[in-house]
């Protein structure tokens, strides 16, 4: 835990709790405007509290560059302090005193690792932890854990996180997949070099950073095939949309066996060139901010969706 500067400490009122809630907002979203806009304020007026905050505890928050401001080393402090403070009382207010395990927990993931792996596992978490409210959402970016109220993330990535802490949850093996209609039309069973002859279907954001080939890429120098990959192909932005062309028999695409092992075991895809490999050095993980100490709903949560992990019958 973060000590306060002894003159802060000394100093503090109520005047100067106000403004210290003005510079929260400020510094959560980097910006005076946007705090303004959650405060119901004027862009001027939130200038103004934190001006009259910086001057009454002679400590700089705030670096005012051109376009945009930044937090000085105090103002990180501070921030920090305040984020840990804040969820602290959040938390206590949002449920009974009494309450064992409950409240709101926010849970964001991907979109194609929701909807075929995590969501059909919702309704023993209701069984499990009656009390918390789970609230899930879905997206492809690296969400701002300063500017969102996201407890918990579930990523597809190779485990590099800056600032935040990681828990891996399960690794996973890939391998080209398409319908049993399509690896006929192109004779494909056990002939790669016949990709020549497809279309290959491509998950645009695999994981942060990736190029929209990324992972056939990976897929073909794991074969040591030194093929070019062929230049007719469909791009998406989700992997499970990856896999429903494929079904219906748009192409071939690469598909993650945690995410297509149900429609492999109902005959709407096969996998032409044999079994899955290792994906390279990327996994799931379970990603959240660092806390002294994790609200018990999020700690139980990690614990459940591992002990599902460990469950799952892939890798």
């Amino acid at each position: 835990m973060y000590n306060l500067p002894p003159r802060l400490e000394a100093s503090l009122n109520g005047s100067q709790f106000a403004n210290l809630f003005t510079f929260q907002a400020a510094a959560r979203h980097l910006s005076f405007s946007k705090a303004a806009d959650e405060l119901c304020l004027t862009a001027s007026a939130v200038s103004h509290r934190i001006a009259r905050l910086e001057a009454e505890l002679s400590i700089p928050l705030f670096r005012r560059l051109t376009r945009r401001v930044e937090l000085t080393e105090a103002g990180e402090r501070i921030f920090a302090i305040l984020q840990q403070t804040l969820g602290d009382l959040s938390e206590v207010l949002a449920q009974p005193l009494d309450a064992d395990l409950a409240g709101p927990l926010t849970l964001y993931a991907h979109p194609s690792i929701a909807q075929s792996w995590l969501v059909p596992r919702l309704a023993e978490f209701g069984l499990r932890f009656p009390g918390v409210r789970l609230d899930l959402r879905t997206g492809n970016d690296r969400i701002d854990f300063r500017s969102r109220q996201i407890d918990l993330a579930l990523y597809y990535g190779n485990g590099e996180f800056p600032g935040l802490v990681a828990h891996p949850l399960m690794p996973e093996r890939v391998a080209p997949v398409c319908s049993p209609q399509y690896a006929e039309r192109h004779g494909l069973s056990g002939a790669i070099e016949q990709l020549q002859t497809c279309t290959l279907l491509h998950d645009s954001l695999a994981w942060d950073h990736a190029a929209f080939d990324s992972e056939w890429g990976l897929w073909i120098r794991q074969q040591g095939a030194g093929l070019p990959l062929p230049k007719r192909g469909v791009t998406f932005d989700r992997s499970d949309l990856c896999v429903t062309a494929a079904i219906h028999h748009a192409g071939v695409a690469i598909g993650r066996e945690h995410l297509v092992g149900e429609a492999l075991e109902q005959g709407r895809l096969v996998l032409p060139f044999g079994g899955f490999s290792r994906s390279g050095e990327y996994a799931y993980y379970l990603v959240h901010p660092r806390l002294d100490a994790l609200p018990r709903r999020v700690s139980a949560c990690i614990a459940w969706l591992r002990e599902c992990a460990a469950q799952t019958p892939a890798s």
